[in-house]
């Protein structure tokens, strides 16, 4: 487990996000997530779109079932899988900026739901989801193990988890640590950064049976080429991204070193991105 030298809290997760809201929302776009590039030639929208129902393939979601994505950004995920799949899905946030842009989805769709809440203190009941899905938000949880329990816990029997995870190599040397692990952990507001061995051993430690992992970082990369290049633009053309930067008072502006850093990486193949799939065993009447 990679830990960043200065710890991370779930406050420090939610002014991050907070604080880089409308960033988040020029460059990224409704969906604060990676693109799946499985063809090639995808745009980035459709590689956006292509990872979610990649991983809505994997957890075979059926109409009427109730999925929680924890850590659901702006909502767009959790509204495109109940057009697509016609699930209900309860999306929750540690950010109160992207909460309020979540719940304007509301109006009129009634299988979503948006709150803010701490995935490592909610209050779902046991056996509350039939399906739990996590892109890119197990990153930001300080305690990695209590996550996979929360979500065995509240995962109905036979139920299943999809998660989308930034990854550390196995084997990651002592330079990867230093000069690109830990400080995008830092400069991310990560608590800390698994490996495929560590995640693989959290889901078993809760109970879970471990149905697969999937490596998809070399289909992924190409979102960080893209969001360096949407930055330099905004730098080029928009004063208050030069601004942001310049002004010591913002907190999370050293995150924009991190694009670079990212990039750096995988193609060093320091990180990774997978997508790890688990099972609650349809026994389980606990």
């Amino acid at each position: 487990m990679i830990a960043p030298r200065q710890i991370q809290t779930s406050a420090d997760v939610a002014e991050h996000y907070d604080e880089l809201d409308p960033f988040y929302r020029e460059i990224w776009g409704e969906h604060v997530h990676h693109g799946l590039w499985t063809k090639g030639d995808e745009t980035p929208d459709q590689a956006v779109e292509t990872l979610i129902a990649h991983l809505a393939d994997r957890l075979a979601m059926e109409p009427g079932q109730h999925i929680c994505d924890v850590g659901c950004g702006y909502g767009a995920t959790a509204e495109w899988l109940a057009t697509h799949h016609g699930v209900h899905v309860t999306g929750i946030t540690l950010s109160s900026a992207q909460l309020r842009q979540a719940e304007k989805r509301e109006t009129g769709a009634p299988l979503l739901r948006f709150m803010r809440q701490d995935w490592l203190e909610n209050k779902f009941e046991d056996n509350a989801f039939d399906r739990i899905v996590a892109i890119e938000s197990s990153e930001h949880m300080s305690d990695k193990q209590r996550f996979f329990d929360e979500a065995y816990r509240t995962l109905r029997p036979g139920g299943r988890l999809g998660i989308y995870a930034w990854l550390a190599r196995d084997r990651v040397h002592p330079w990867e640590e230093r000069h690109l692990l830990e400080p995008i952990c830092r400069e991310g507001r990560l608590p800390g950064m698994g490996s495929e061995a560590d995640y693989r051993d959290f889901a078993a430690r809760a109970g879970f049976m471990v149905d697969g992992f999937e490596d998809l970082s070399r289909k992924v990369r190409r979102t960080w080429t893209l969001c360096a290049g949407r930055v330099a633009r905004k730098l080029a053309t928009q004063p208050q991204y030069r601004r942001y930067l310049l002004d010591a008072r913002s907190k999370n502006r050293v995150f924009a070193l991190s694009l670079l850093r990212i990039w750096a990486a995988y193609v060093a193949g320091s990180m990774r991105y997978g997508l790890l799939m688990a099972s609650k065993p349809a026994d389980d009447r606990a």
